[in-house]
């Protein structure tokens, strides 16, 4: 079991990106459970897709539509076993950037970067989307708060 589960991404006001998604340009992210990957698409076209890891068969990542809710960069992460916080940086739980989508009563969900390289491309981690750190960071600069995020299964 990954210690991303159920996420907990706090981040001090300089690192929280706020800003929204321009109504004139339709990017979404579509991420396909059983391929293992995630795709920026403008329109019916495919901008960019990386491999990813997804939530294991007893922590499901969410399906269904969401948008981007969050921007963290460098995300501060805070174990939801322990309460004990955990310092930014390319080999925290977390990574270097922090994408999120859904927020429940079960944690909060997003797309991370990962120092766990070799869980890329499996169904392991507590329902987040696990991204190489170099990915996410691709991935982030260029979304907004509002881009539409599609999970299928």
């Amino acid at each position: 079991i990954s210690t991303e589960s159920v996420a907990n991404p706090t981040a001090t006001a300089p690192n929280e990106v706020n800003e929204t998604a321009p109504a004139t340009r339709p990017l979404r992210i579509v991420l396909r459970i059983d391929e293992r990957r995630v795709y920026l698409t403008e329109g019916d076209r495919i901008l960019n897709s990386y491999p990813v890891a997804v939530g294991a068969a007893a922590t499901p990542t969410p399906q269904g539509q969401f948008e981007v809710s969050k921007l963290i960069i460098e995300p501060v992460w805070q174990s939801p076993w322990t309460g004990e916080m955990h310092a930014p940086g390319p080999n925290s739980a977390l990574g270097l950037r922090w994408i999120g989508f859904h927020a429940s009563e079960s944690g909060s969900f997003g797309f991370h970067g990962t120092p766990t390289l070799d869980s890329i491309g499996k169904a392991v981690s507590n329902g987040c989307v696990r991204m190489y750190n170099e990915d996410v960071v691709a991935l982030f600069s260029q979304v907004r708060i509002g881009t539409p995020v599609i999970v299928e299964p």
